[in-house]
């Protein structure tokens, strides 16, 4: 794989997740020699089941993000950030924040909660101005294909968007999928 200006990718988890769910693993595995990151937020290393705040989150990757790429020799803006769902949107506001990336890969983002498609969570898209890879299940309720459709404009970097079909939340049987569309998409960089 020829990888040239990515040098790594950090991976976030979900909510209710941790760095071992099995969409992160399969990635990391399937895409080395790239480094790839698959970090925990403080909370789940504390052995906590509820998230922290996203200003405690947003906190902590700004520290984690640059002593990442400090390790990998390199800078924040050659890693492509991201990862599942809560990981996935801090990830996104931590670079409409101004965190420097090259690109955002986001599994399962969280357009709204669960049957409350008032509540987007859409604010800092308009501040978003990186490639962005958009990977979600055609039935998953945090977003239909129909709703990203109508806010994925307002992202001012390139939007590629992957629809796994009859899959929701947490797709079971399409890691293969998804490691092929985050291979493609990052070899596209």
């Amino acid at each position: 794989m020829g990888f040239r200006t990515v040098e790594g990718l950090v991976l976030t988890h979900g909510a209710g997740g941790d760095r071992d769910q099995h969409t992160l693993v399969a990635i990391a595995e399937a895409l080395d020699p790239l480094p790839v990151e698959r970090i925990n937020f403080p909370y789940r290393n504390q052995g906590r089941r509820p998230p922290d705040r996203a200003p405690k989150l947003l906190a902590f990757l700004s520290e984690e993000i640059p002593a990442i790429a400090a390790r990998l020799g390199t800078d924040s803006g050659r890693l492509v950030l991201g990862g599942r769902s809560m990981g996935g949107r801090m990830c996104s506001m931590a670079v409409a924040d101004g965190m420097p990336a090259a690109g955002l890969v986001l599994l399962s983002y969280p357009l709204h909660p669960p049957k409350k498609p008032e509540n987007l969570r859409i604010q800092h898209f308009g501040s978003v101005d990186v490639p962005c890879l958009f990977i979600s299940g055609d039935r998953d309720p945090f977003g239909s294909p129909e709703e990203f459709g109508a806010h994925l404009p307002a992202i001012n970097g390139p939007v590629t968007t992957v629809w796994l079909e009859g899959e929701g939340h947490d797709p079971k049987k399409a890691d293969a999928d998804i490691v092929t569309a985050v291979s493609g998409w990052l070899e596209s960089l």
